[in-house]
C-alpha cells in the first residue's frame, strides 16, 4: 500500500487512530471514479475504521456498499472480495445477528477451501474465526471449540490470527465453564499479544484482559477478575469508545463482579 492514494488511512488505522483514518479512507473513496480498486479498498478501510469507533450499523451499511463494487471489480471469487465478506460478517456478530455471521462465514470458508495460495489459507482461518465468535455467541460453545482447535491445527503462525484464535477458544472454554482451561488459553493468548508488533497488537486491545477476567470470575478470585475487567474496560473505552461490542462487554463484566462483591 505504500505511496498508494490509501497509504494514509491504512497507516492512520494501523496507528489506531481510528477516526482519521475514517475520515481519510471516506475522502479517498469519493474522490475516486466509479469501480477503482483505490476507492473500493478506502470504502473498505472505512467500513473496519467506523466499525472500531463501535458505530457497528454504519460499518455494516459501509460494507453494503462496498461489496458490489468489490465483486465488479474483482469478482466474487476473489480472496480481497471473500475477505470483505468476512469482515463484513463480524460487524453483523457484533449487532447481534449471530445466526446471519454464522451462515455468512461459513460460505466464505467454504469458498475459501476451494481456492488456493497464502491469501485463502489466511482468509480461511479469518472466516473460522468469526464462525467461532458466532458459535459462541449462540451458546453452541463445544462446537465453538471444536472449530477453534480444527483452524488453530491447520494456521501455525504466531501471529494475531493466532491469536484471536486463541481468544475464541478461551471463550468456547468459559462458556462451558472450564474456567481453568480457559484460564491457560488466555495466558497463552496474553504472551503471544505481547510478542506481537504494535500496529498488530492494538485491534485486540482489551481482549486478552477480558478472556483473563472472565475465567478468573468463573474461578471465584473475584479481586484479580475484577482488576483485568477493569483494565480492558478502561483500554476499550479509550481505544473504541462506550458502544464498540468489546467496551460493552467488558463494563458488563465489571458490573456482573461489582455485584458480587460486598
Amino acid at each position: 500500500m505504500t505511496g498508494t492514494p490509501v497509504a494514509e488511512a491504512k497507516a492512520l488505522y494501523e496507528a489506531g487512530r481510528y477516526a482519521e483514518a475514517e475520515a481519510e479512507a471516506r475522502a479517498v473513496s469519493r474522490s475516486r471514479p466509479r469501480d477503482d480498486a483505490y476507492g473500493a479498498v478506502a470504502l473498505n478501510i472505512a467500513a473496519i475504521a467506523t466499525g472500531a469507533q463501535g458505530r457497528h450499523t454504519e460499518a455494516l451499511a459501509t460494507y453494503d456498499e462496498a461489496l458490489p463494487v468489490f465483486g465488479r471489480i474483482f469478482g466474487a471469487d476473489h480472496w480481497l472480495t471473500l475477505k470483505l465478506r468476512s469482515d463484513r460478517a463480524q460487524q453483523m456478530t457484533s449487532l447481534g445477528r449471530h445466526a446471519e455471521c454464522e451462515a455468512e462465514c461459513t460460505a466464505v470458508v467454504r469458498a475459501a477451501v476451494r481456492g488456493t495460495g497464502p491469501e485463502m489459507a489466511r482468509l480461511a482461518a479469518a472466516a473460522r474465526n468469526g464462525l467461532v465468535f458466532a458459535l459462541n455467541a449462540q451458546g453452541r460453545h463445544q462446537e465453538a471449540e471444536a472449530l477453534a482447535r480444527e483452524a488453530l491445527a491447520a494456521h501455525r503462525e504466531r501471529d494475531p490470527m493466532s491469536l484471536v484464535l486463541r481468544l475464541g477458544l478461551a471463550r468456547s472454554l468459559n462458556g462451558q465453564a472450564r474456567h481453568e482451561d480457559a484460564l491457560t488459553e488466555a495466558r497463552g493468548a496474553e504472551k503471544l499479544h505481547r510478542s506481537l508488533p504494535d500496529h498488530q497488537r492494538l485491534p485486540e486491545t482489551g481482549a486478552v484482559e477480558l478472556a483473563l477476567a472472565t475465567a478468573l470470575f468463573g474461578l471465584r478470585r473475584v479481586p484479580e477478575a475484577h482488576r483485568q475487567a477493569a483494565v480492558a474496560h478502561d483500554a476499550c473505552l479509550a481505544s473504541f469508545g462506550p458502544d464498540h461490542r468489546r467496551t460493552v462487554e467488558a463494563r458488563t463484566l465489571l458490573e456482573r463482579i461489582d455485584g458480587t462483591r460486598p
